[in-house]
């Protein structure tokens, strides 16, 4: 069952986003070589709880930390340990947020240093593939709409978009109705409705789309070992339009990047 929001819940659920996106702000101070993804781990805990909220990954399903953060390879869903990133890395960081009884889910795909040029046009078509699947969830529209514009903006240059992960619903639970592929036919799937709101977060890779689900009961790689990029954003329906409830202008104003890209869809609470 999809549970559309109201005016004054869409305004709580834009806190508890907001503060995802100022934990990854705050970590992307962090993300250099040789730190380790469980001293991330921790710092992404503690501004949480000092910040009025609760990591709502630490204990999901026996999830063991407070935050995913998935290097390279890893799609989703990496454990933090202490082995430490390194020049080159990419590294992506999926936070979770509890507070005023909803959630937050927020994914950014950062650079280690210098990263190469494939690696670095992979983080970019990923994101952009994000927005041309935010601008389709607009009421009236299907959420088939959303899936492939994602799918052709990636495919177009070559790259794999995994099957078996997708977004979904948000509000008082983490995981809601519906699923969001990252795939999918125009016009099929749910029709978007004011009030509505999505995590949409494509996966993309930059070879196959074929994933390896690992033993630990987390850890998803791609199945050739080639970089993976995850970038979400929480985003709901407004006077038939959608709007951002979380924001990627912290990890921005951190790393001195300038863009509108947000300009079109900014909520105003």
């Amino acid at each position: 069952m999809i549970h559309l929001k109201s005016k004054e819940e869409l305004e709580l659920m834009y806190l508890s986003a907001q503060l995802v996106s100022k934990t990854l702000g705050m970590l992307a101070k962090e993300i250099k070589p040789g730190v380790t993804t469980n001293f991330l781990d921790k710092l992404g805990g503690e501004f949480i709880r000092d910040n009025g909220g609760y990591p709502a990954f630490l204990g999901m399903y026996d999830f063991p930390k407070n935050l995913c953060i998935s290097p390279n390879e890893q799609v989703v869903h990496g454990i933090p340990n202490d082995t430490p990133i390194q020049e080159g890395d990419i590294l992506s960081v999926d936070c979770g947020v509890f507070m005023n009884d909803f959630y937050g889910d927020h994914a950014y795909t950062f650079a280690v240093g210098e990263i190469d040029a494939e690696a670095e046009k992979l983080l970019r078509i990923t994101k952009e593939s994000l927005y041309k699947g935010i601008e389709q969830m607009k009421k009236g529209n299907r959420i088939g709409d959303i899936g492939n514009a994602i799918q052709v903006h990636c495919e177009k240059e070559g790259y794999g978009i995994v099957r078996e992960l997708v977004g979904h619903g948000l509000g008082r639970k983490m995981h809601e109705d519906p699923q969001v592929p990252n795939y999918g036919r125009r016009g099929s799937g749910k029709k978007i409705e004011e009030g509505m709101v999505l995590a949409i977060e494509p996966m993309t890779n930059m070879g196959t789309e074929k994933v390896k689900f690992h033993k630990d009961g987390w850890t998803v790689t791609t199945r050739d070992n080639k970089y993976s990029a995850h970038f979400e954003h929480d985003v709901c329906v407004v006077d038939g339009q959608p709007k951002l409830l979380s924001t990627f202008q912290y990890i921005y104003d951190a790393l001195g990047i300038v863009t509108d890209e947000e300009t079109p869809f900014l909520f105003k609470p």
